[in-house]
């Protein structure tokens, strides 16, 4: 499916975002032939021209991509820029003229798209400085409105900015992104529960014994500390990302597969999240901050020493949660979720452990039964089981099936920018975040927030270790212990 032409509008062109990932992910979709007619018109308050603004795109491109000077130069000559007081309502009159012209030149029939590549503090405003003068209305084409994490600070602010940008733009209109939910692994999640008939009676509290989902980073905050400080681990990747992605592990299967009744059932599941009480915040949550530690004969600062960082910091680099989900097919089914920095391995999977034979003679010593699905990197799918061990008597080992992406030769897999961007230019909203799904994930963890602005515990861990002790501790309350995934999928990690 082709997309519509369409001219792609991006605030805060001139910053990391826009050359790492936007437009890195746009010349690919242009060079394998999934764009017809467009332009990107790329708007920051920095004072860049055309030229200035495809030379600096152009050798972003050049430094990340497969490019070849003739498909590069045919990329770039969409490229256009227009310095805009972001701020300033007033200031937006000159993308009127602008994109008439762009519109006209690409006969695209006015189908707008635009991203906030931008601050936070911006997602309220750039709505209306829009709408002030008419870019919203959808009279003469299409206008979509993709947002950047984080969507609010928390569930005050998430409602406040709902109503702030709903003044301007339909809900239709609106595109929060998750990049975690444009990758091929997430998205095949779905697949293997509801295409494959032997899987469905299996997954539910009958079979299944505890749900494992870790998203684990190896490095520190880098030169992000500013930021990161005012987020943590829980704003950062646990409220959207691992939410999102227990939700996809835990939906029920959707009516028909289209946006509205995929996310018809992710919500359903935030609103079953069984809500954290005191006790839960206090001995299911753990909440970490790494410090220094020599890593591969390497000295490594502490979340606290690094730039941007108060010393005085209470900000979180780890979380690890036991959560359960109330309805019938999840009920007593505890899914541990935990997300960190400076951990050993730059890892997202999930892990689906099943439940022990009930049969005394295998029960003593068979492997348990698992399936891993590998989210990043080395995207695959494991399944775990026991067979007899060669030799005498009934011993069991554990072997494996495995099935990795790169395996498959020639296949063309779109990263989860690439998939994202071409999804809302088809008007897909499928994979992108639905307002009531949003402000039920602040919902569930603002008792979270709200235990952290109260002086709850952060426990430090050394960089370089799967997290604080406390949160093997979490876990091994029901005599589980977290599995220590490696970067790539390899039989017995």
């Amino acid at each position: 499916m082709q997309t519509d032409n369409n001219c792609i509008v991006i605030f805060g062109a001139s910053g990391d975002l826009t050359h790492r990932k936007l437009i890195p992910a746009l010349y690919n979709l242009f060079k394998f032939g999934r764009l017809n007619q467009f332009s990107v018109l790329g708007v920051a308050r920095s004072e860049l021209n055309d030229d200035t603004f495809r030379e600096k795109m152009r050798k972003a491109l050049l430094q990340t991509e497969d490019t070849t000077p003739e498909t590069l130069e045919e990329f770039c000559s969409h490229l256009y820029y227009q310095a805009v007081n972001t701020s300033d309502a007033a200031d937006y009159g000159k993308l009127v003229p602008r994109l008439d012209e762009l519109h006209n030149k690409y006969q695209t029939n006015g189908n707008t798209l635009y991203y906030m590549s931008t601050p936070p503090s911006l997602y309220g405003v750039i709505p209306e400085c829009l709408a002030a003068h008419g870019l919203n209305t959808e009279e003469n084409g299409w206008k979509r409105i993709i947002v950047e994490k984080p969507f609010g600070y928390d569930e005050k602010t998430a409602k406040e900015l709902d109503i702030q940008i709903h003044r301007f733009f339909e809900e239709h209109q609106i595109y929060r992104i998750d990049h975690y939910l444009g990758k091929e692994t997430v998205q095949n999640l779905l697949v293997l529960r509801f295409s494959n008939g032997w899987f469905e009676p299996l997954w539910n509290r009958n079979f299944i014994d505890y749900v494992e989902i870790t998203g684990a980073e190896a490095i520190g905050v880098e030169e992000r500390g500013g930021y990161y400080d005012g987020s943590g681990a829980m704003r950062d990747m646990f409220q959207n990302h691992l939410l999102q992605v227990l939700a996809m592990v835990a939906m029920e299967p959707p009516a028909i597969i289209n946006a509205n009744s995929m996310r018809d059932e992710v919500a359903k599941v935030m609103h079953s999240l069984r809500p954290l009480t005191q006790d839960d915040v206090e001995h299911n949550l753990v909440l970490g901050q790494y410090t220094a530690a020599e890593i591969d004969g390497k000295e490594v600062k502490g979340y606290l020493q690094e730039k941007g960082v108060p010393a005085n910091s209470r900000t979180e680099t780890f979380m690890a949660l036991r959560c359960e989900i109330e309805n019938w097919r999840w009920a007593g089914v505890p899914f541990y979720v935990r997300t960190g920095k400076r951990l050993p391995a730059r890892v997202t999977e999930i892990v689906i452990h099943f439940k022990t034979t009930p049969h005394p003679v295998f029960s003593q010593n068979a492997p348990e039964n698992k399936l891993i699905i590998r989210i990043q990197p080395d995207e695959a799918i494991s399944m775990r089981f026991g067979l007899k061990k060669p030799g005498a008597g009934f011993e069991a080992k554990e072997v494996s099936m495995d099935f990795r992406y790169a395996d498959l030769a020639g296949a063309q897999v779109l990263t989860a920018y690439e998939r994202l961007l071409l999804d809302a230019m088809k008007g897909d909203a499928t994979l992108f975040a639905r307002t009531d799904a949003v402000h039920a994930a602040w919902k569930f963890v603002q008792p979270i927030l709200d235990y952290k602005a109260n002086g709850g515990r952060i426990h430090e861990y050394e960089a370089g270790t799967w997290g604080p002790v406390a949160a093997d501790k979490l876990i091994a309350k029901q005599g589980k212990v977290w599995r220590k995934p490696t970067g790539l999928m390899k039989k017995k990690v």
